[in-house]
């Protein structure tokens, strides 16, 4: 080997981009760097999965913090590692549940449960600063609540509550119905907005989106998880509005919630909606705002959503799914679709901002926003700075607000698999979306900054069994959620990618290639990612790797070395090359090329064994990182072989011969290798016959065969292998090992030829000569004649070949009918029918027309099937006539019309087709059409008609009906059907009838002529009472109620199944808005489970239009005529009536509705009562209708029919009157006008002296009227300066307002000592812990919607339950209520609504006048609740002013202590009458305290009694004070002293008084003769109290006047007494007072009226909200009479609570109410209710004097009552959601107040009074019997009273 190298190899290496000078120079510098990683978990990079149990799993999460992962499943909570190493789990089922009971479930309570599997709902993370770490788990059992979990061990339970409320249900009772939930902060508390589905079964009314708080409420008694006190989502129907949540969001200040659902107000077609509401400052979603989304033409069902950034911005990222517009299934086709958070921000809040100032219309005044959910409010117009100054609305703004808008955008991605799962990141500066699919793929979708196309990735390489579920995605590492496992999946395994090139061939967005690290890593990992072309994407497809371009030279001897070169690299970069395990030469760089030296020739490693050469990798070297690299290979010439090459090109005949440089051998190369390529003649192998095989080849000479007989021909190079086929094998192989027998050892056994043959039998397959001819050639089949024809194989016939087949023969054609225009497909069986399909393509005919065969369907000889065009009869194969055993005829079918012409938009139509010939083709190519819309044929068709049930379509339309004949089509010409819209059932009455059926049912709605045939249909079963006789037959057993401690026992219940029944009956009379419907006849054993109404595809339940079931009664009874002699008739005397004894007769049954009939005519009814029927017959004997003589009464009732027996008239004529008794009656009939005459003379006579009085009272007033004046304004000076003071004290603590305890109790209880919210539980300490758990359990009870409206209703029915009682129970309900005021609300409007269709149906005008039901008097308890906060901040203050200004007024003037008459007063019937002689003075009062005496002045009157003066005393010293806490006038002394030394204490009763003869008169100042000029008077305590004047026997007490109550006065004197008090009265001119005191408290009057009416502050939400609903139900049932709604809202308000507080300010007030202030106070009231009346008031001279004294104040209070109620209604009507919120807010706040528990007890009272009638108004309501309310009501009254029950 030479000392040095003399040549270099030139190497060119390409680099793309084609720069690298400044890839090379950084790299020195850099080579170093390491990437930082970013803090967080650690999760493992490599793929993983885990199977839990074969559980299936609902929901992912992952904790950030650890990594760690926990799995929601059914019945189970896992928990898991990073590495999904399962480090603990938790059982959360299956649990004893139902979703129609409610929890705890208790079996005796709820026999049907079950245990059930508890699906996880919610998987929530709870993290907070100061608070511990939980996990909230929420399910589908026990009503969809929650608890609380710890994160490091999952069966550990941190919060479960075991006797949930209804507003603690969270999730949805059913697996099916969606539940979402997000978790947020709230000044500081975390919260938890949930949205759910809606659900059939369980508890109603949970709004779909509520607000749950996660820890009770330290100021209010909320447990945790409940809504109450906390914003919802309010909506009128509930099923309506079923809303599909899909995710909730939580992004900035906003939570966003995803769902579809139908459009309600739209075209009924489902749509997915986004919904918005604010974080913080609006806790009863007056923020909701929602906008549909619209995704190219046909994507509108989301399927998973997620945020993630788009283009820089944050985006929300749906999956979306194509799915029909009226079905909420989902098809296959999906899509990808982005929407910019941006732009959805801009949608809801034009949404928002039109609905707020322009009425919901856009710049078309078009409709673009709206109120939803059925909420009674409305847009409206407020000023344009709404939106900004009201961001999250208001009291005053409408809510909740859609935008009729939607949101679109184009699909960034479609699939033909629907997607199931999303995730979204940003890599690179490139978004980068993972999607899985319900097959089980996951994909990659990458959109560059520049193209509007996603590309996507799947990954193959990991096979999902099942669809994906919403995941979680961290660093890189996807959690995958599968039906049965739980998996973690790399997204980017760039690690995996050892080279540049296999690196950019994944076009990977996670991945790149690090050029001068050599390694394939994410771009934050690569130390030079921010230097041009150190980093290569491989996304981007026009990356390139550094590779090499040539080589020169590509391969040399072992004995030369020479020089490497590469193309220039600028710069001082430190490169080598590096061949094979050699060590790296340096490269030297110069100006063109890089050379680099090769090996020495004893440093190369040997050749391999039996080869002539090598190959070792040349690499270009960075350092330690290989730039690009190539192989160059060295050979050894004198190690050839006659077979030396490669494998390859030995097997496929390469030509290249390598020839040795040294050595002058014979040249050997490729030529020289033996091989065998193939197979001479035929692989063709018939059964039972020996074939010779020929193998060919090259140089076969080498092979040594001894398996097989072998004819050596080296020149043909054929090799004959032998073998003998005696088995019916259908292949055999025959190869030659050239491993084993060539002398070269390069040949590899995978590369051995391998050859096939094929056995083959004749006979098998080919039934006929055809079939047999069809054969190709090569198989040498014959069909051989003789007895037995049949198809062999050529050499075994020795009957001698057939040389023409038979005829063809057609043995079936199916139809054998067609139209005219063809179009239909025939199918023709038969035999010999053409050897292959070209025998028949031109060779079929229908009438000397050509049929078109289908090769598809062609049958070698026995079948063709061909599309048909014209004629009658077949023909096969092109020469031969087929015989033919059937013949094929041509129809013309006709169209006549279509019965009937129209129905509803929903379809179910059953349409008739008349025609003719309509049989014509198969009848699986007839097909009916409405327009485009298929009918699907339901019945056999004929051939003059057929009947098909229309299908569905969107929109009323008028459309033709065809008729498919295959592809003949035939239309209705003369009419076309009608798509109309559906019918509306708004009405249907009775609700009730009897087992035989057959009662008219009328029904009202609109569109009603659409449906043709509409029923009534139901289902019933057979069943018994069983249960009830069960557990009356345990209580014979074991009457004694069951220790708590005892073992349970098993129930035995025994079940007898049935079937169930349908029963329907059609409906006639049927016009547009009305038709009849009479009932079906059920068993009497069966129990009706379901009633509804079928118009075609439109069904109506019976409940949803009524609000209650219907109900079947027992049949009536009506007894025979003549019961104790059936077979004698019925005597009836003419004139008379019919009286026919009955049972249960209007049970369900009208009088109107029974028809009665006596032979041949009507016996007209007259009375039908629950025992009798009374019906008129005709005055003369009818016919008989049958054989009989005498007629048969017959009843019918429905469809029963009751034949009482025969009737006989009597033919005796009634005898004439007497002549006596003539005369007689003449007589007296004319003393009766005599004696009327006088009366009326008599009348006229003192009418006109009346009158004459009255002119004279008339003049009087006249005359005083400038008097009254001058008296009104100089006591309204003296008023007010004494209400100057008064208000002074007002402005603080001057208003002595009752708590609210006290105030509830007064209008709870009104004038009742001992009410129950002032007591307590008196039971014994032995009976107390039981009793209380019985009224726990009464209290479940009672917040069951069901019972409670039983038992009230069956506790009106009762006739001692009396109108105290019911006033009673009314307020006991309200206290146990107190804490759920939003369920006594919704109890209270059903009672309601059950009240006004009572009234309608009699006198509407008259409900609410007086308190004569429960829920009359729970209205006033609900009104003085809700108004309690009003009378504080509003009404209170110049309420208390008017009632201080009377009292100020009346004490002004003498009132006289015994009848309470005063001179100052309102009213005439305690006016003081006489005139009084009285003087004003003002005592100088001395109030010992103590050692301490206090000067007070008090102004009295000297005609004031004692205890009268001590009265005044006590309102001077404790003005503003409380009444309850000054002492009483009884418990003082009044001393009156004068000078020094005298002293006396003065007292109503002594031994100075004055006695005159009967009576006695009460003593007075002016009776002690006081001076109060010189005089004074102490006041002290005494410790005995003064008793009060008490009558002596024989003495009667007066003060100012005496009583009239004079004993009885002699005839003879009666008159001259009247004249004198007439006398008496008209001097006095009495009525000036009444004016006077009137005209001095008008101020405060009508302050009080304006306080209570205003509407300049927004009147209350109670009063708003009951107004609207009061105008719901006028609108529900048709009622347009405004007089009507204004009697109601005036019966409901001022009439049952302000009169009630004006009449009794004491409710409000801690005040003392005398008898005289107490009048004054009625009359006002009066006028408040005079006020608020509708009709005219109109004063006359007959008219009261309280209504005299308002005459003109009235007109203008009524205007105040009218404009009230007008802005009221015309104001916006949104105050569910706030009515909520207060009702909420109230139940908080003051049911700490209510006695609870005492309540109970009292209402267990009436519970056992009327025990036997609540348990079995219970056991009647199927509903009440599913959900054991009477078996509930029987452990309460066990608990209770330990009364023995039917347990």
């Amino acid at each position: 080997m030479p000392a040095f190298a003399p040549l270099l190899i030139l190497l060119a290496i390409s680099w793309w981009p084609l720069t690298i000078l400044p890839l090379l120079s950084t790299a020195a510098t850099q080579s170093s760097a390491l990437a930082v990683p970013r803090a967080g978990p650690v999760v493992p990079a490599g793929p993983a999965s885990i199977s839990l149990d074969g559980t299936p799993l609902n929901h992912l999460l992952l904790d950030a913090r650890s990594g760690q992962l926990y799995v929601g499943a059914v019945n189970v909570l896992y928990h898991l590692s990073p590495d999904l190493q399962l480090l603990s789990q938790g059982r959360t089922g299956p649990k004893l549940d139902n979703p129609d009971c409610l929890p705890p479930i208790d079996p005796k309570d709820c026999t049907l449960a079950r245990e059930t599997d508890n699906t996880n709902k919610i998987l929530l993370l709870e993290e907070g600063a100061g608070q511990q770490r939980s996990l909230i788990v929420c399910g589908t059992v026990l009503q969809g609540i929650c608890e609380k979990r710890s994160l490091g061990n999952v069966s550990e339970v941190l919060y479960q509550t075991s006797n949930p409320v209804d507003t603690q249900y969270v999730a949805a009772n059913d697996p099916r119905v969606s539940t979402v939930g997000v978790l947020v902060e709230q000044k500081g508390t975390r919260l938890m907005l949930v949205g759910r589905g809606y659900t059939s079964k369980g508890p109603g009314g949970i709004p779909p989106i509520t607000t749950r708080r996660l820890a009770p409420s330290p100021h209010h008694s909320a447990p945790a998880f409940s809504h109450e006190e906390l914003g919802k989502l309010v909506v009128g129907s509930y099923s309506e509005y079923n809303n599909h949540f899909i995710t909730a969001l939580h992004h900035k200040r906003h939570v966003y919630f995803l769902f579809y659902r139908r459009d309600v107000w739209g075209k009924k077609e489902y749509r997915t909606y986004v919904s918005r509401l604010c974080v913080e400052g609006d806790p009863s979603f007056y923020s909701y705002v929602e906008v549909p989304l619209t995704c190219g033409q046909s994507y509108n069902l989301a399927q998973a959503a997620t945020l993630g950034s788009h283009r820089g911005a944050p985006a929300l990222f749906i999956a979306m799914a194509a799915g029909q517009t009226s079905a909420s299934t989902p098809t296959a086709d999906s899509a990808l679709c982005v929407y910019g958070m941006g732009q959805l921000d801009e949608a809801l809040q034009r949404a928002q901002l039109l609905c707020y100032t322009q009425e919901g219309r856009g710049a078309t005044s078009q409709e673009e926003a709206y109120i939803e959910y059925e909420v009674s409010s409305k847009c409206l117009r407020l000023p344009p700075t709404s939106v900004t100054d009201y961001p999250c609305g208001g009291e005053h703004t409408p809510s909740p607000i859609a935008s009729a808008v939607p949101l679109e955008a184009t699909p960034v991605l479609t699939r033909a698999t629907l997607l199931s799962a999303v995730a979204a990141t940003t890599e690179a500066g490139h978004t980068i979306a993972l999607l899985g699919d319900k097959t089980g793929q996951l994909h990659k979708v990458t959109r560059p900054l520049f193209s509007t196309t996603g590309q996507s990735y799947t990954f193959t390489f990991f096979k999902i069994y099942g669809a994906l579920a919403p995941s979680w995605f961290c660093r890189g590492v996807v959690s995958l959620l599968l039906p049965l496992q739980v998996s973690r999946l790399p997204v980017a395994e760039c690690e995996r990618r050892a080279d540049c090139h296999s690196c950019l061939q994944v076009h990977d967005p996670y991945c790149g290639w690090c050029v001068l690290e050599g390694r394939c890593t994410r771009k934050m990992e690569c130390s030079r990612h921010r230097q041009p072309h150190h980093w290569l994407w491989s996304y981007d497809r026009g990356q390139r790797c550094v590779s090499v371009q040539s080589l020169v030279p590509a391969s040399q001897s072992r004995d030369n070395q020479t020089e490497v070169s590469l193309p220039a690299l600028s710069g001082n970069e430190s490169l080598s090359c590096s061949f094979g395990e050699l060590p790296p030469r340096p490269a030297v760089v110069t100006a063109s090329r890089i050379s680099c030296q090769s090996p020495a020739p004893e440093l190369l490693p040997s050749n391999p064994e039996g080869s002539d050469h090598m190959s070792l990798r040349v690499s270009l070297m960075f350092g330690s990182v290989t730039i690009s690299h190539t192989n160059m290979t060295f050979y050894d010439c004198r190690a050839s072989a006659p077979c030396v090459t490669s494998l390859k090109r030995c097997v496929t005949g390469c030509k290249n011969v390598f020839y040795g440089d040294e050595d002058a051998m014979t040249p050997h190369g490729v030529d020289s290798c033996p091989c065998v390529w193939g197979l001479q003649g035929s692989p063709l192998v018939p059964v039972g016959f020996d074939k010779e095989l020929f193998l060919e080849g090259r140089n076969l000479d080498m092979f040594e065969v001894t398996d097989a007989k072998r004819t050596p021909d080296p020149m043909s190079g054929q090799l004959l292998c032998i073998r003998s086929l005696q088995s019916p094998r259908h292949e055999l192989s025959c190869f030659v090992n050239c491993r084993e027998l060539c002398k070269s050892t390069m040949f590899e056994r995978s590369h051995v030829p391998v050859f096939t043959v094929k056995l083959y039998d004749c006979s098998v397959g080919q039934s006929d000569c055809s079939q047999c001819r069809a054969v190709s050639e090569e198989y040498r089949c014959v069909w051989c004649g003789g007895e037995r024809p049949s198809c062999v194989y050529s050499d075994a016939c020795a009957a001698g070949q057939e040389e023409r087949c038979p005829p063809p023969l057609i043995t079936k054609i199916d139809p054998d009918s067609g139209p005219l225009e063809g179009g239909i497909r025939v199918t023709v069986w038969g035999s010999n029918l053409g050897q292959r399909f070209e025998d028949v393509r031109t060779g079929v005919s229908v009438a000397g027309v050509s049929c078109l065969p289908l090769p598809e369907e062609y049958i070698i000889s026995t079948r063709l099937k061909h599309a048909h065009s014209l004629g009658a009869s077949c023909k096969s194969c092109p020469h031969r006539t087929a015989a033919v055993l059937h013949y094929f005829l041509e129809h013309d079918p006709q169209l006549i019309g279509i019965v009937p012409d129209k129905g509803p938009v929903s379809g179910g139509t059953l349409l008739t087709v008349q025609g003719s010939q309509l049989l014509t083709g198969l009848k699986r190519d007839l097909k009916a059409y409405v327009g485009l819309q298929p009918c699907y044929i339901v019945d056999e068709a004929n051939d003059t008609q057929l009947v098909c049930r229309t299908s569905p379509i969107n929109q009323t339309a008028e459309l033709t009906v065809k008729v498919l004949f295959g592809k003949a089509e035939r239309t209705v010409g003369s009419v076309a059907f009608r798509y109309l819209e559906d019918p509306v059932i708004t009405d249907a009455t009775p609700a009730e009838s009897f087992y035989g059926g057959g009662r008219a049912i009328s029904v009202s709605g609109k569109n009603l002529d659409v449906v043709q045939r509409p029923m009534m249909s139901m289902w019933v079963e057979p069943v018994g009472n069983y249960l009830v006789r069960r557990k009356r037959h345990q209580l014979v057993k074991n009457p004694h109620v069951p220790s708590p401690h005892a073992a349970p026992q098993a129930p035995f219940i025994f079940l007898h199944l049935f079937p169930r029944l349908q029963r329907q009956e059609l409906c006639t009379n049927i016009t547009y808005d009305k038709m009849t419907c009479l009932t079906p006849q059920v068993p009497p054993d069966s129990k009706v489970l379901d009633v509804w109404f079928e118009l075609d595809n439109v069904r109506v339940d019976f409940e949803s239009i009524k609000g209650k079931s219907f109900t079947y009664h027992p049949d009536p009874q009506l007894y025979k005529l003549n019961s104790d002699s059936p077979d004698q008739p019925y005597r009836f005397k003419p004139g008379g009536v019919i009286a026919v004894e009955g049972k249960g007769l209007t049970l369900a049954m009208t009088r109107e509705e029974v028809v009665a009939r006596l032979g041949n005519k009507k016996c007209e009814v007259k009375t039908l009562d629950s025992t009798h029927l009374y019906c008129e017959p005709p005055e003369e004997q009818p016919l008989s209708t049958d054989e009989l003589e005498m007629p048969s009464l017959l009843v019918m009732m429905g469809k029963l029919e009751f034949d009482l027996g025969p009737v006989q008239y009597d033919s005796d004529i009634l005898s004439s009157v007497p002549l006596a008794a003539q005369v007689g009656l003449a007589a007296g009939a004319a003393v009766v006008v005599l004696v009327v005459l006088v009366i009326i003379l008599m009348y006229r006579r003192k009418s006109k002296q009346a009158l004459r009085d009255y002119k004279k009272v008339l003049v009087q007033l006249e005359t005083l009227e400038i008097n009254v004046g001058d008296q009104c304004r100089k006591e309204f000076t003296d008023l007010m300066t004494e209400m100057m003071d008064l208000s002074s004290d007002v402005g603080g603590p001057g208003i002595p307002l009752l708590d609210y305890r006290t105030y509830a109790e007064r209008i709870f209880f009104p004038g009742q000592r001992g009410a129950p919210l002032s007591q307590n539980l008196d039971l014994p300490d032995s009976r107390r812990q039981t009793v209380v758990q019985g009224l726990g359990q009464l209290n479940n009870l009672l917040n069951n919607r069901l019972f409670l409206i039983r038992f009230i209703h069956t506790l009106e029915a009762q006739q001692s339950f009396s109108q105290r009682d019911r006033g009673y129970v009314a307020s006991l309900l309200t206290m146990a209520l107190h804490d759920k005021l939003e369920y006594f609300t919704d109890v209270m409007k059903t009672l309601l609504g059950d009240l006004v269709q009572q009234y309608v149906a009699k006198n509407p005008k008259l409900m609410l006048r007086r308190t004569e039901t429960v829920v009359e008097k729970m209205l006033t308890n609900w009104m003085s609740i809700c108004l309690y906060s009003f009378l504080k901040e509003v009404a209170g203050e110049p309420l208390y002013m008017l009632y201080r200004a009377i009292k100020y007024q009346v004490d002004k003037g003498p009132v006289d202590a015994v009848t309470g008459k005063a001179k100052r007063t309102l009213n005439d019937s305690h006016l003081l009458r006489e005139d009084i002689d009285y003087c004003s003075m003002t005592l100088n009062v001395l109030v010992k305290s103590g050692v301490e005496v206090q000067p007070f002045p008090v102004k009295v009157l000297d005609t004031d009694t004692i205890t009268q003066v001590k009265d005044k005393i006590l309102d001077q010293i404790y003005k503003g004070a409380p009444f309850s806490q000054r002492p009483s006038a009884n418990s003082l002394d009044l001393e009156w002293r004068s000078g020094q030394a005298g002293h006396l204490t003065l007292s109503d009763d002594d031994v100075t008084a004055v006695v005159q003869g009967r009576w006695k008169k009460i003593n007075t100042l002016q009776h002690y003769k006081v001076d109060c000029r010189f005089d004074s008077f102490c006041v002290c305590c005494v410790e005995t109290p003064m008793l009060e004047v008490e009558e002596e026997e024989g003495l009667r007490l007066w003060h100012l006047v005496k009583s009239s109550e004079d004993p009885e006065i002699p005839k003879h004197r009666k008159s001259s007494m009247r004249e004198r008090e007439r006398a008496k009265a008209i001097p006095e001119i009495y009525l000036t007072r009444l004016l006077s005191m009137k005209g001095t408290l008008q101020k405060f009057v009508d302050d009080v009226f304006v306080a209570i009416l205003s509407t300049k502050r927004p009147p209350p939400i109670a009063v708003r909200f009951f107004f609207d609903f009061l105008d719901d139900m006028a609108e529900k049932h048709g009622i347009d009479d405004p007089e009507t709604v204004h009697i109601w809202k005036t019966n409901s308000l001022p009439l049952r609570f302000w009169v009630n507080i004006l009449k009794n300010p004491q409710f409000v007030f801690d005040i003392q109410v005398t008898d005289s202030v107490d009048a004054v106070l009625s009359v006002i009231a009066q006028t408040f209710i005079d006020s608020c009346t509708t009709s005219e008031h109109k004063v006359g001279r007959d008219s009261p004097v309280n209504k005299l004294l308002y005459a003109r104040e009235i007109p203008r209070y009524k205007e105040l009552v009218e404009r009230y109620y007008s802005d009221i209604h015309n104001a916006v009507s949104g105050c569910y959601q706030e009515m909520n919120s207060t009702l909420t807010e109230l139940s908080g706040s003051f049911a700490s107040e209510m006695n609870s528990l005492v309540a109970l007890h009292e209402l267990y009272k009436y519970i056992n009074k009327y025990y036997d009638q609540v348990i079995m108004s219970l056991e009647e309501d199927p509903t009440g019997q599913k959900m054991q309310l009477a078996y509930r009501l029987q452990q309460v009254a066990a608990l209770v009273e330990n009364k023995v029950t039917d347990l």
